[in-house]
């Protein structure tokens, strides 16, 4: 069987760790050329290594999503290094454990400028690269915390990923004769390096399990499955749409 993603040229961002590294190990996998990109450009470049050492094929570079300057610069080097960019995962993104009223204008901006601006960023300067490539996909990731408002907490985060959500729908209307597909992803709560360190004997381990119907975390590589349905062939008829990998959360 013909590897998903043969020929694809996959950029990433926020690929370094928890959901974007299992993103691009499960690309390169599908025989896609993984552009890995995060803030860290030695440990994107590591990253790369390892994919090239498996049998991959990859590179890495250094990328501050919220930097207009920094998306011309490596959107520009990987089309002309490597022909094009098919596939755009805008998975960058951060949190602040704040409320309405513990909120403050640091953290609002903080986190907007990462998970809300960067997306717009992405799309803007890759989504009319893969148009001239000849057609592809752009997945944004965002959460079940941009659809439903969880737990009363981490508002900055519920506003990033609601908007996410909303951007994703109205791109995929402006690119929907030109041959750019463009979905979202909402993870639920899923189980990564960072969350076992945070999570662990807390009850709100306890209560995120609880909350969900399968009665357990997801796994990484279970997002990186959905993320490679929408960046492949299989999803041609797809765009505009929501793909929830929440084990029924949102199903409540």
């Amino acid at each position: 069987m013909k590897a998903r993603l043969s020929g694809r040229v996959a950029l990433v961002t926020g690929a370094t760790g928890g959901i974007g590294d299992a993103v691009v190990r499960r690309f390169a996998a599908e025989d896609a050329t993984v552009v890995v990109t995060d803030v860290d450009p030695g440990r994107c470049q590591e990253v790369a290594e390892e994919l090239t050492k498996a049998g991959g094929r990859a590179v890495g570079l250094g990328l501050d999503v919220t930097d207009e300057r920094a998306w011309e610069s490596v959107v520009n080097e990987v089309g002309t290094s490597l022909g094009g960019i098919s596939v755009l995962v805008n998975n960058a993104g951060i949190a602040r454990m704040t409320d309405v009223e513990t909120e403050t204008l640091e953290t609002w901006e903080e986190v907007l400028a990462v998970t809300q601006r960067g997306v717009w960023l992405g799309m803007k300067h890759a989504g009319p690269v893969i148009e001239r490539s000849g057609g592809g996909s752009i997945v944004n990731v965002s959460s079940i915390f941009g659809t439903v408002g969880g737990f009363g907490g981490q508002f900055s985060y519920h506003a990033a990923k609601g908007a996410v959500r909303l951007m994703t729908k109205n791109a995929a209307l402006h690119w929907a004769t030109r041959g750019v597909r463009v979905n979202s992803v909402h993870p639920g709560f899923i189980e990564t390096p960072l969350s076992r360190k945070l999570w662990r004997g807390t009850s709100r381990l306890d209560a995120m399990i609880g909350n969900t119907p399968m009665g357990r975390l997801g796994r990484t590589g279970e997002v990186a499955d959905a993320v490679l349905f929408l960046a492949s062939d299989e999803s041609s008829f797809v765009t505009g749409s929501e793909l929830y990998v929440d084990g029924g959360y949102t199903a409540r």
